[in-house]
């Protein structure tokens, strides 16, 4: 698969090795690509990339003298034995002085798993050898905790001296389509199973979703057949709880009370298992836009933001037994039962609001967005619900929009409904008092002729069709 996106990511370690001295912590759920992405960045670039394991540190002392004898071309060193990590990076260090060098330390923690000293070693090596011998250093992790303890928290001997981080999050729909050849429909079924995780992105590269979902997936041989365990299993000790409260949400229950209710577990013993699911990326929380204060709103409702996690849970999970007894057929069924309509519906809206994002980085919605998300009253389940809104505080203008994952073209009525939802709103009135409202509607089968007369006559409606503008 050849390399996509990451154009900000790339700036950002090219910024950091123009510096004098840089020290870059990159860390995101496993498959992500991170590593393609260093390997990408190193290219034509004298780097040293060791990939850590877990191993006994003598051993991994001495792939690390291995890697470095490689790339200098010192044949002795790959025989070398060495008892000290700072004599290691000090022939890093030493190496063509005068020239820049990439020290890569990729999966860090396992390092840390062998030896818990290893981050002061760091810190001392990076003090005393590294930071000042034209060395960018770069750590890399996939487990998230372990990372944000050893490398990035104020408790970590290595705080402070990072000059940047860069926490890799999956491909954006709109990144993945502009590579993809396959038609609209199809890449955003593709992209709502893998949520633009590039290494999930290979096992899904064709149009015959199906197939691909019963190879990779249903198959007790699949490739991702026990993933969120793997996932799940690297980060937490006891996963079964987390599985619970991941159920419970893909079963419908958004509400911090409705969870709990669920599980039989009240709200201050169950928030710290949300938090952790959070800041490893399989949950998250969402309030309605209008709230000025998100961190401290009741109003806030946990969806899973992992496609694939959501998928899993929803096709997979339930129905493990008979998938032991290789009884794929009724999964097919439950999966061919509302796909479509419901599970690629929901994962559209997210799509929309990334589409609608891009559009607007690119000039073509005269719009800039402070923040976007969606809208909803009381309840995410109840009639006043809006799938995109966005502000821009710049120019003192809302956008609000509409998702309709239709097979036929969407009419009229929609965007007359959705102004009603905005006018009748004393909520969303009072808080964005003065503003402009734009008004769009998202479809991927076009529109109708009287909804396109409408649009011709008010500049204030806007129409996209799969990601383009009418």
């Amino acid at each position: 698969m050849k390399f996509i996106g990451r154009e900000k990511e790339l700036l950002s370690l090219e910024k950091e090795y123009n510096r004098d001295s840089s020290f870059v912590v990159i860390y995101g759920r496993r498959r992500v690509g991170k590593t393609t992405l260093i390997k990408e960045f190193i290219k034509n670039k004298t780097a040293f990339y060791y990939l850590a394991t877990q191993e006994l540190e003598s051993q991994s002392m001495k792939r690390f003298a291995g890697v470095i004898g490689r790339t200098t071309k010192n044949s002795l060193l790959q025989n070398a034995a060495f008892s000290d990590w700072l004599d290691l990076f000090r022939v890093v260090a030493e190496y063509s002085p005068n020239k820049k060098k990439v020290l890569v330390i990729d999966e860090f923690p396992y390092l840390v798993k062998t030896n818990p000293a290893f981050p002061s070693i760091l810190q001392n090596a990076w003090d005393e050898i590294l930071k000042d011998s034209n060395v960018m250093l770069i750590l890399c992790g996939s487990l998230i905790g372990m990372m944000q303890k050893h490398a990035l928290s104020y408790d970590s001997p290595l705080y402070g001296r990072r000059t940047a981080q860069i926490r890799l999050m999956p491909l954006k729909f709109t990144d993945v389509y502009n590579y993809s050849s396959l038609p609209f429909k199809s890449a955003v079924e593709h992209y709502s199973v893998t949520g633009g995780v590039p290494k999930y992105l290979e096992f899904f590269c064709g149009d015959n979703l199906a197939e691909q979902l019963e190879e990779t997936v249903l198959s007790k041989n699949g490739f991702l057949y026990e993933e969120p365990h793997f996932l799940l299993s690297d980060e937490v000790q006891v996963p079964i709880n987390y599985f619970s409260i991941i159920k419970a949400i893909a079963d419908g229950n958004h509400k911090l009370g409705k969870i709990g209710t669920v599980l039989n577990l009240d709200s201050p013993a169950l928030t710290p298992y949300l938090n952790t699911l959070s800041d490893l990326g399989f949950v998250e929380k969402q309030v309605p836009i209008t709230e000025k204060n998100p961190e401290k709103s009741r109003k806030g409702l946990y969806f899973i933001s992992d496609n694939f996690v959501r998928f899993w849970f929803r096709y997979i999970y339930p129905y493990k037994g008979e998938l032991e007894l290789d009884n794929i057929q009724i999964v097919k069924d439950e999966i061919n039962k509302d796909f479509s309509e419901k599970f690629v519906a929901f994962s559209y809206e997210t799509i929309c609001m990334d589409i609608f994002a891009k559009l607007c980085a690119k000039k073509t919605i005269d719009f800039i967005p402070s923040k976007i998300g969606s809208y909803w009253l009381n309840d995410y389940e109840g009639d006043t619900q809006i799938d995109v809104m966005a502000v821009d505080t710049v120019n003192k203008t809302l956008f609000a929009g509409e998702c309709k994952y239709h097979r036929a073209a969407v009419d009229a009525d929609v965007y007359f409904n959705l102004k009603k939802k905005i006018e009748s709103s004393s909520e969303i009135q009072n808080a964005f008092s003065g503003y402009k409202i734009l008004y769009g509607v998202f479809s991927k089968s076009g529109f109708t002729e009287r909804l396109l007369d409408l649009n011709k006559e008010n500049e204030n409606i806007i129409l996209i069709n799969e990601d383009k503008v009418i």
